[in-house]
Protein backbone atom coordinates (compact mmCIF):
# COMPACT_ATOMS: atom_id res chain seq x y z
CA UNK A 1 0.00 0.00 0.00
CA UNK A 2 0.73 3.49 -0.92
CA UNK A 3 2.06 5.66 2.71
CA UNK A 4 -1.54 7.79 3.99
CA UNK A 5 0.40 9.99 6.06
CA UNK A 6 0.66 13.48 5.37
CA UNK A 7 4.23 15.21 4.53
CA UNK A 8 3.12 17.99 6.41
CA UNK A 9 2.62 15.82 9.62
CA UNK A 10 5.62 13.90 8.79
CA UNK A 11 7.53 17.01 9.42
CA UNK A 12 6.32 17.85 12.54
CA UNK A 13 8.56 17.39 15.57
CA UNK A 14 7.43 15.57 18.42
CA UNK A 15 6.83 17.50 22.11
CA UNK A 16 10.22 18.30 23.45
CA UNK A 17 8.35 18.07 26.67
CA UNK A 18 6.62 14.71 26.10
CA UNK A 19 8.96 12.54 23.90
CA UNK A 20 11.26 13.36 27.28
CA UNK A 21 8.73 12.51 29.72
CA UNK A 22 8.13 9.28 27.78
CA UNK A 23 11.43 8.55 29.35
CA UNK A 24 10.94 9.54 32.60
CA UNK A 25 7.56 8.00 32.99
CA UNK A 26 9.47 4.27 32.62
CA UNK A 27 11.96 5.02 35.62
CA UNK A 28 11.01 4.54 38.85
CA UNK A 29 10.60 7.03 42.16
CA UNK A 30 11.38 10.17 39.42
CA UNK A 31 10.67 12.93 40.92
CA UNK A 32 8.99 15.47 38.23
CA UNK A 33 8.98 19.57 37.82
CA UNK A 34 7.73 18.86 34.40
CA UNK A 35 4.09 19.45 33.81
CA UNK A 36 2.61 22.61 33.69
CA UNK A 37 -0.29 21.54 35.90
CA UNK A 38 -1.41 23.04 39.20
CA UNK A 39 -1.38 20.68 42.01
CA UNK A 40 -4.30 22.51 43.60
CA UNK A 41 -7.79 20.14 42.89
CA UNK A 42 -10.73 22.21 41.73
CA UNK A 43 -12.17 24.14 44.29
CA UNK A 44 -15.48 22.01 45.63
CA UNK A 45 -18.09 24.18 44.38
CA UNK A 46 -16.75 24.22 40.89
CA UNK A 47 -16.74 20.28 40.98
CA UNK A 48 -20.27 20.74 42.40
CA UNK A 49 -21.55 22.75 39.17
CA UNK A 50 -20.60 19.97 36.75
CA UNK A 51 -21.62 17.06 38.97
CA UNK A 52 -24.92 18.51 39.28
CA UNK A 53 -25.07 19.51 35.97
CA UNK A 54 -25.02 15.92 34.77
CA UNK A 55 -27.24 15.10 37.80
CA UNK A 56 -29.68 17.59 36.16
CA UNK A 57 -29.40 15.79 32.40
CA UNK A 58 -27.20 18.45 30.98
CA UNK A 59 -25.54 16.35 28.54
CA UNK A 60 -26.50 17.91 25.61
CA UNK A 61 -24.91 20.08 22.87
CA UNK A 62 -24.86 23.78 23.66
CA UNK A 63 -24.78 26.27 20.38
CA UNK A 64 -21.33 26.33 18.80
CA UNK A 65 -20.45 29.38 20.93
CA UNK A 66 -21.28 28.08 24.21
CA UNK A 67 -23.65 29.17 26.70
CA UNK A 68 -24.81 32.38 26.69
CA UNK A 69 -24.94 32.76 30.16
CA UNK A 70 -21.32 31.64 30.73
CA UNK A 71 -20.09 34.00 27.78
CA UNK A 72 -22.24 36.75 29.50
CA UNK A 73 -20.02 36.17 32.62
CA UNK A 74 -16.82 36.06 30.76
CA UNK A 75 -17.03 39.11 29.37
CA UNK A 76 -17.97 40.70 32.69
CA UNK A 77 -14.97 39.11 34.46
CA UNK A 78 -12.70 40.05 31.69
CA UNK A 79 -13.63 43.90 31.56
CA UNK A 80 -13.60 43.83 35.64
CA UNK A 81 -10.37 42.21 35.82
CA UNK A 82 -8.55 43.15 33.18
CA UNK A 83 -9.91 46.28 30.99
CA UNK A 84 -10.31 44.14 27.99
CA UNK A 85 -14.06 44.88 26.40
CA UNK A 86 -15.68 41.94 24.49
CA UNK A 87 -19.15 41.01 24.45
CA UNK A 88 -21.27 37.72 24.80
CA UNK A 89 -21.40 37.38 20.83
CA UNK A 90 -17.25 38.27 20.53
CA UNK A 91 -16.50 34.93 22.04
CA UNK A 92 -15.96 31.33 21.58
CA UNK A 93 -16.24 28.63 24.16
CA UNK A 94 -13.52 26.25 23.09
CA UNK A 95 -11.98 23.24 24.28
CA UNK A 96 -9.42 24.80 26.63
CA UNK A 97 -6.90 27.28 25.02
CA UNK A 98 -5.33 24.87 22.91
CA UNK A 99 -8.41 24.78 20.51
CA UNK A 100 -8.67 28.14 20.53
CA UNK A 101 -4.84 28.48 19.70
CA UNK A 102 -6.13 26.05 16.77
CA UNK A 103 -8.89 27.78 15.68
CA UNK A 104 -7.24 31.18 15.78
CA UNK A 105 -4.65 30.18 13.55
CA UNK A 106 -6.36 28.35 10.66
CA UNK A 107 -9.40 31.31 10.75
CA UNK A 108 -6.37 33.50 9.56
CA UNK A 109 -3.35 31.85 8.01
CA UNK A 110 -3.35 31.66 4.19
CA UNK A 111 -0.19 29.33 2.87
CA UNK A 112 3.43 31.60 3.24
CA UNK A 113 1.78 33.79 5.60
CA UNK A 114 4.32 34.04 8.24
CA UNK A 115 3.50 33.94 12.21
CA UNK A 116 6.10 36.09 14.70
CA UNK A 117 6.69 33.78 17.39
CA UNK A 118 8.38 34.54 20.72
CA UNK A 119 11.17 32.33 21.32
CA UNK A 120 11.59 30.72 23.30
CA UNK A 121 7.68 29.82 23.63
CA UNK A 122 5.12 27.20 24.52
CA UNK A 123 5.51 24.14 22.21
CA UNK A 124 2.31 23.88 20.14
CA UNK A 125 2.34 27.30 18.31
CA UNK A 126 4.98 26.72 15.97
CA UNK A 127 3.56 22.96 15.00
CA UNK A 128 -0.11 24.81 15.17
CA UNK A 129 1.32 27.77 12.58
CA UNK A 130 2.50 24.83 10.43
CA UNK A 131 -0.37 22.87 10.51
CA UNK A 132 -2.42 25.62 9.07
CA UNK A 133 -0.42 26.38 5.87
CA UNK A 134 2.03 29.33 7.74
CA UNK A 135 5.41 29.78 8.30
CA UNK A 136 6.50 30.45 11.88
CA UNK A 137 9.23 33.18 12.42
CA UNK A 138 11.42 33.00 15.53
CA UNK A 139 11.32 36.26 17.67
CA UNK A 140 14.63 35.94 20.04
CA UNK A 141 13.93 36.89 23.48
CA UNK A 142 16.60 37.33 26.19
CA UNK A 143 16.59 36.52 29.83
CA UNK A 144 18.93 40.11 30.04
CA UNK A 145 15.73 41.97 29.38
CA UNK A 146 13.40 39.45 31.37
CA UNK A 147 12.57 37.44 27.85
CA UNK A 148 10.16 40.20 26.58
CA UNK A 149 9.72 41.25 23.12
CA UNK A 150 11.31 44.37 21.72
CA UNK A 151 10.74 46.71 18.75
CA UNK A 152 14.07 46.41 17.59
CA UNK A 153 13.78 42.06 17.30
CA UNK A 154 10.23 42.64 16.08
CA UNK A 155 11.23 44.65 13.32
CA UNK A 156 14.55 42.67 12.06
CA UNK A 157 12.28 39.38 11.63
CA UNK A 158 9.27 41.35 10.21
CA UNK A 159 8.88 41.02 6.10
CA UNK A 160 5.65 41.50 3.63
CA UNK A 161 4.18 38.04 4.22
CA UNK A 162 4.49 38.90 8.12
CA UNK A 163 0.50 38.22 9.21
CA UNK A 164 0.55 37.66 12.83
CA UNK A 165 2.39 37.76 16.10
CA UNK A 166 1.68 35.80 18.97
CA UNK A 167 1.75 37.23 21.83
CA UNK A 168 2.10 34.48 25.05
CA UNK A 169 2.39 36.90 28.11
CA UNK A 170 2.99 35.65 30.83
CA UNK A 171 5.30 33.43 29.17
CA UNK A 172 5.45 29.48 29.51
CA UNK A 173 8.67 28.97 29.86
CA UNK A 174 10.36 31.85 31.23
CA UNK A 175 8.15 33.31 33.20
CA UNK A 176 8.57 36.75 31.67
CA UNK A 177 5.25 39.73 31.81
CA UNK A 178 5.44 42.06 29.98
CA UNK A 179 4.19 45.28 31.41
CA UNK A 180 2.64 48.10 29.83
CA UNK A 181 5.64 50.47 29.14
CA UNK A 182 7.02 47.25 27.64
CA UNK A 183 3.81 46.51 25.08
CA UNK A 184 3.33 50.58 24.46
CA UNK A 185 6.74 50.38 23.11
CA UNK A 186 6.11 47.77 20.56
CA UNK A 187 2.19 48.80 19.16
CA UNK A 188 4.22 51.19 16.80
CA UNK A 189 5.80 48.29 15.35
CA UNK A 190 2.56 46.66 15.15
CA UNK A 191 0.16 49.28 13.89
CA UNK A 192 2.89 50.38 11.03
CA UNK A 193 3.23 46.52 9.68
CA UNK A 194 -0.75 45.95 10.24
CA UNK A 195 -0.23 42.99 12.03
CA UNK A 196 -3.05 40.64 14.03
CA UNK A 197 -1.82 40.26 17.71
CA UNK A 198 -2.69 36.41 18.97
CA UNK A 199 -2.48 37.11 22.46
CA UNK A 200 -2.47 33.31 24.94
CA UNK A 201 -3.35 35.05 28.44
CA UNK A 202 -3.96 31.67 30.13
CA UNK A 203 -2.13 32.92 32.92
CA UNK A 204 -3.10 36.37 32.98
CA UNK A 205 -4.34 35.49 36.53
CA UNK A 206 -0.65 34.41 37.87
CA UNK A 207 1.18 37.56 37.95
CA UNK A 208 3.67 38.76 40.60
CA UNK A 209 4.74 41.95 41.47
CA UNK A 210 3.45 43.38 38.78
CA UNK A 211 0.88 44.35 37.02
CA UNK A 212 -1.60 42.33 35.39
CA UNK A 213 -1.91 43.84 31.80
CA UNK A 214 -3.96 42.60 28.74
CA UNK A 215 -2.95 43.25 25.26
CA UNK A 216 -6.85 43.61 24.58
CA UNK A 217 -6.88 46.70 27.24
CA UNK A 218 -4.83 49.01 24.94
CA UNK A 219 -7.15 51.12 22.52
CA UNK A 220 -4.53 51.45 20.02
CA UNK A 221 -5.11 47.54 19.07
CA UNK A 222 -8.86 47.80 19.41
CA UNK A 223 -10.18 45.01 17.01
CA UNK A 224 -6.35 43.48 16.03
CA UNK A 225 -6.01 41.43 18.83
CA UNK A 226 -7.58 37.93 19.45
CA UNK A 227 -7.23 37.30 23.10
CA UNK A 228 -7.46 33.68 24.15
CA UNK A 229 -7.43 32.48 27.52
CA UNK A 230 -9.14 29.85 29.52
CA UNK A 231 -9.72 27.78 33.22
CA UNK A 232 -7.04 25.62 33.54
CA UNK A 233 -3.85 26.84 34.97
CA UNK A 234 -6.03 29.76 37.37
CA UNK A 235 -9.15 27.78 38.27
CA UNK A 236 -7.38 24.81 38.46
CA UNK A 237 -9.39 22.80 35.98
CA UNK A 238 -7.01 21.38 33.43
CA UNK A 239 -8.70 18.18 32.82
CA UNK A 240 -12.04 20.12 32.46
CA UNK A 241 -10.87 21.06 28.65
CA UNK A 242 -12.65 24.31 28.77
CA UNK A 243 -11.26 27.30 27.21
CA UNK A 244 -12.04 30.65 25.37
CA UNK A 245 -11.38 33.09 22.24
CA UNK A 246 -12.39 36.54 22.11
CA UNK A 247 -11.99 38.50 19.04
CA UNK A 248 -14.42 41.31 17.03
CA UNK A 249 -17.35 39.68 15.48
CA UNK A 250 -16.16 39.34 11.73
CA UNK A 251 -13.39 37.13 12.91
CA UNK A 252 -15.24 35.35 15.91
CA UNK A 253 -17.42 34.08 13.22
CA UNK A 254 -14.51 32.76 11.02
CA UNK A 255 -13.43 30.99 14.18
CA UNK A 256 -17.11 29.17 14.88
CA UNK A 257 -17.14 27.74 11.33
CA UNK A 258 -14.07 26.00 11.91
CA UNK A 259 -15.07 25.29 15.76
CA UNK A 260 -18.89 23.99 14.74
CA UNK A 261 -17.21 21.24 12.39
CA UNK A 262 -13.89 20.27 14.69
CA UNK A 263 -15.24 20.40 17.65
CA UNK A 264 -19.15 21.38 17.61
CA UNK A 265 -18.87 22.75 20.98
CA UNK A 266 -17.25 22.30 24.54
CA UNK A 267 -18.86 19.78 27.31
CA UNK A 268 -21.82 21.16 29.16
CA UNK A 269 -21.00 20.66 32.33
CA UNK A 270 -17.88 21.71 31.87
CA UNK A 271 -18.91 24.97 30.73
CA UNK A 272 -21.74 25.03 33.78
CA UNK A 273 -18.26 24.36 36.03
CA UNK A 274 -17.06 27.30 34.48
CA UNK A 275 -19.60 29.78 35.11
CA UNK A 276 -19.58 28.33 38.73
CA UNK A 277 -16.18 29.20 38.98
CA UNK A 278 -16.67 32.82 37.92
CA UNK A 279 -20.14 33.58 39.82
CA UNK A 280 -18.51 32.57 43.14
CA UNK A 281 -15.73 34.01 42.28
CA UNK A 282 -16.90 37.42 41.55
CA UNK A 283 -18.56 36.75 44.71
CA UNK A 284 -15.77 36.79 47.38
CA UNK A 285 -13.24 38.59 45.06
CA UNK A 286 -12.22 35.55 43.47
CA UNK A 287 -10.62 34.46 46.36
CA UNK A 288 -9.14 31.15 45.65
CA UNK A 289 -7.29 32.25 42.69
CA UNK A 290 -5.60 34.79 45.22
CA UNK A 291 -4.82 31.69 47.68
CA UNK A 292 -3.52 29.82 44.70
CA UNK A 293 -1.26 32.60 43.25
CA UNK A 294 -0.17 33.50 46.76
CA UNK A 295 1.33 29.91 47.25
CA UNK A 296 2.81 29.76 43.93
CA UNK A 297 4.23 32.89 44.54
CA UNK A 298 5.99 31.37 48.09
CA UNK A 299 7.18 28.46 46.00
CA UNK A 300 8.70 30.92 43.30
CA UNK A 301 10.61 33.01 45.75
CA UNK A 302 11.90 29.73 46.89
CA UNK A 303 13.06 28.55 43.97
CA UNK A 304 14.52 31.53 42.07
CA UNK A 305 16.66 31.70 45.94
CA UNK A 306 17.66 27.90 45.96
CA UNK A 307 19.12 28.24 41.65
CA UNK A 308 20.84 31.29 42.38
CA UNK A 309 22.70 29.93 45.47
CA UNK A 310 23.74 26.91 43.04
CA UNK A 311 25.01 29.55 40.97
CA UNK A 312 23.02 29.40 37.94
CA UNK A 313 22.09 32.79 35.79
CA UNK A 314 18.54 32.82 36.40
CA UNK A 315 15.97 35.15 35.72
CA UNK A 316 13.26 35.74 38.38
CA UNK A 317 10.02 34.74 36.82
CA UNK A 318 7.39 37.40 37.51
CA UNK A 319 4.61 35.19 36.09
CA UNK A 320 3.29 31.58 35.04
CA UNK A 321 4.68 29.07 37.52
CA UNK A 322 7.87 27.68 35.88
CA UNK A 323 11.55 29.04 35.95
CA UNK A 324 14.18 28.75 33.63
CA UNK A 325 17.34 28.62 34.83
CA UNK A 326 20.38 28.86 32.33
CA UNK A 327 23.05 25.68 32.46
CA UNK A 328 25.88 27.17 30.21
CA UNK A 329 28.03 27.82 33.09
CA UNK A 330 28.61 23.97 33.49
CA UNK A 331 29.33 23.47 29.96
CA UNK A 332 26.34 21.89 29.22
CA UNK A 333 23.73 22.13 26.64
CA UNK A 334 19.76 22.03 28.33
CA UNK A 335 19.12 18.38 26.70
CA UNK A 336 22.99 17.34 28.39
CA UNK A 337 21.72 18.94 31.71
CA UNK A 338 18.37 17.25 31.95
CA UNK A 339 19.21 13.76 30.53
CA UNK A 340 22.17 13.43 33.08
CA UNK A 341 19.88 15.25 35.79
CA UNK A 342 17.52 12.22 35.21
CA UNK A 343 19.83 9.28 34.67
CA UNK A 344 21.55 10.44 37.73
CA UNK A 345 19.37 12.55 40.47
CA UNK A 346 15.90 11.08 39.11
CA UNK A 347 14.86 14.19 38.75
CA UNK A 348 12.84 15.12 35.45
CA UNK A 349 12.86 18.73 33.98
CA UNK A 350 11.98 20.02 30.48
CA UNK A 351 15.19 21.19 28.21
CA UNK A 352 14.74 24.42 27.06
CA UNK A 353 15.19 23.44 23.37
CA UNK A 354 12.12 22.46 23.69
CA UNK A 355 10.98 25.65 23.63
CA UNK A 356 12.66 26.83 20.83
CA UNK A 357 16.29 27.63 19.63
CA UNK A 358 16.95 30.52 21.93
CA UNK A 359 15.46 28.14 24.53
CA UNK A 360 18.99 25.62 24.14
CA UNK A 361 21.12 26.95 27.19
CA UNK A 362 18.33 26.54 29.89
CA UNK A 363 15.93 23.73 31.28
CA UNK A 364 12.13 24.55 32.57
CA UNK A 365 11.23 23.48 36.30
CA UNK A 366 7.66 23.96 36.89
CA UNK A 367 6.76 25.23 40.48
CA UNK A 368 3.15 23.67 40.26
CA UNK A 369 4.18 21.03 42.61
CA UNK A 370 4.26 20.67 46.43
CA UNK A 371 7.09 22.35 48.21
CA UNK A 372 8.09 18.86 49.79
CA UNK A 373 8.53 17.99 46.15
CA UNK A 374 10.36 21.29 45.52
CA UNK A 375 12.73 20.86 48.59
CA UNK A 376 13.52 17.37 47.45
CA UNK A 377 14.39 17.86 43.84
CA UNK A 378 16.27 21.10 44.39
CA UNK A 379 18.64 19.62 46.64
CA UNK A 380 18.99 16.65 44.53
CA UNK A 381 19.90 19.06 41.64
CA UNK A 382 22.33 20.59 44.21
CA UNK A 383 24.01 17.52 44.36
CA UNK A 384 24.19 17.00 40.32
CA UNK A 385 25.62 20.22 40.20
CA UNK A 386 28.20 19.76 42.95
CA UNK A 387 29.33 16.90 41.26
CA UNK A 388 29.73 18.14 37.89
CA UNK A 389 31.67 20.80 39.83
CA UNK A 390 34.29 18.43 41.80
CA UNK A 391 34.10 15.38 39.90
CA UNK A 392 34.98 12.50 42.08
CA UNK A 393 38.93 11.28 40.88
Amino acid sequence: MRDFISEKVKSLKPSGIRKFFDIASEMEDVISLGVGEPDFITPWNVRDAGISAIKRGYTQYTSNRGLLSLRESISKYLKTRFNADFKSDEMVITLGASEAIDLALRAIVDTGDEVLIPDPSYVSYEPCVLLSGGKPVSVACSGDNGFILTPEELERVITPKTKALIFPYPNNPTGGVMERADIEKIIPVIVKHDLLVIADEIYGELVYGAERVSAASFKELKGRVVLISGFSKSFAMTGWRIGYVCAEKEMINAIVKIHQYSAICAPIFSQYAALEGLKSGEKDNFKSVSEMRDEYDRRRKFMFRAFTEMGLSCFEPKGAFYIFPCVKSLNLSGDEFAERLLKSKKVAVVPGSAFGEFGKDYVRCSYAYSMKNLVTATNKIKEFIDELKNPIK
